[in-house]
């Protein structure tokens, strides 16, 4: 696959905002929780997306005033009673293979949080790369509260590297929700904006982004995640091999170019 036009989910929207995409859940009324196959489909739709071309940003935006209460109590909570270890393991593998897919996908992911954003929901906001809020969003990573660990989908790895250990670690065994302002101050939201201007001021960060130099993003996003896992020696010389191929792109001809003419420069992302 190397197009989005003809895609067509059924259990999350999609729209494409020149080559942004924008991905909404879609059931407000109930807030917008995530279910089985809403999973599903969100993580196959972050893995096609390191193949496509007409893809260079996404925004996961709110819904009705919520951005997603997490897994539905109804349609995943209650079923899972019913399920062995086995059955278990392949639920929670599958919800940890979408934060996967999204930090894999090569593209950066702008999250527009309003109203709720909670559980798996917050989980989504955490594996994007950048967070707008309203004053209104209350982020809470609430697995204690229903009896579980917080350790879900990778928030005890990802959440003290956005906020720091001591402020991850009050919010993932309380559940509590941090507030808008809480968030902006502790670094998870990379800014408040109004609920009436959230999602245009989202898709216009993203649409700055994907007419950039797209292959440079591309590689920015795979290092900020390989890097988790290397020494300063090992990340400088892999930082060093990821520069070196950058600059045989042709965008990085197009900004010296541009520079010389005193112009802005053109990226066309290869």
């Amino acid at each position: 696959m190397n197009s989005m036009a003809n895609f067509k989910p059924q259990h999350f929207d999609w729209q494409m905002r020149g080559r942004v995409a924008v991905i909404r859940l879609i059931r407000p009324e109930r807030k917008n929780p995530l279910t089985f196959e809403s999973y599903a489909e969100l993580r196959d739709c972050f893995r096609d997306l390191v193949y496509v071309d007409d893809v260079d940003a996404v925004v996961f935006a709110s819904n009705g005033g919520n951005f997603c209460s997490g897994g539905d109590v109804h349609d995943i909570i209650g079923p899972l009673l019913d399920r062995d270890m086995k059955g278990l393991l392949a639920f929670t593998r599958m919800t940890g293979d979408l934060v996967k897919a999204m930090v894999g996908c090569g593209k950066p992911i702008i999250a527009a949080i309003d109203g709720v954003c909670v559980g798996a929901g917050a989980i989504v906001a955490m594996a994007s790369d950048i967070r707008f809020a309203t004053p209104e969003a209350k982020t809470a990573f609430l697995f204690t509260r229903v009896g579980l660990a917080a350790c879900d989908m990778g928030a005890c790895a990802i959440l003290p590297r956005i906020i720091g250990q001591g402020r991850a670690s009050e919010l993932l065994f309380t559940g509590r929700s941090m507030s808008a302002e809480e968030g902006e101050r502790w670094g998870f939201h990379n800014r408040i904006v109004d609920a009436a201007d959230l999602e245009e001021e989202a898709v216009s960060f993203a649409t700055r982004l994907a007419n950039g130099p797209n292959f440079g993003h591309m590689m920015t996003k795979t290092m900020l995640k390989q890097e988790w896992a290397m020494s300063i020696d090992e990340a400088i010389e892999a930082e060093a091999q990821a520069q070196a191929i950058c600059m045989q792109t042709a965008d990085f001809k197009r900004a010296y170019d541009a520079f010389v003419a005193k112009q802005k420069p053109v990226f066309e992302g290869n």
